[in-house]
């Protein structure tokens, strides 16, 4: 194939959290939990010899060992520097994945089957 193509790649994760949001003036004020699901997406160029952008392998290891095994069963609260909106919680997604692979492209995080949160690499 020809140099310089550039394909962008998605890995799909869930993981259970509790949270509760202190400065919310409803019912999310008290603790409660989600079944998130998480789409992460790396951009890079098709490499000529493997053909890949990245491996799905790899993509695998690295957000599990570095978000779903900080995030999965826990109290968000108690992990997360700031109020664990599902906003603060992709955009520190993001900064985690950001360090460790260069090329993420975008963090899609959805608390519930009908609403989610996306953050591009390129505005963290």
């Amino acid at each position: 194939m020809d140099n310089n193509i550039i394909a962008y790649i998605t890995k799909v994760f869930t993981f259970d959290s509790a949270h509760s949001l202190p400065n919310y003036p409803g019912h999310c004020r008290n603790i409660h939990g989600h079944t998130y699901k998480l789409e992460v997406t790396v951009k890079g160029e098709i490499n000529n010899e493997t053909g890949m952008v990245m491996d799905f392998y790899d993509l695998k290891h690295l957000v599990k060992e570095h978000v779903i095994s900080k995030l999965d069963h826990c109290y968000l609260n108690d992990v997360l520097p700031c109020v664990p909106t599902a906003e603060n919680i992709a955009v520190w997604i993001c900064q985690l994945i950001k360090v460790k692979s260069p090329s993420l492209y975008q963090v899609k995080l959805w608390e519930t089957p009908t609403s989610c949160v996306e953050v591009y690499a390129a505005d963290v």
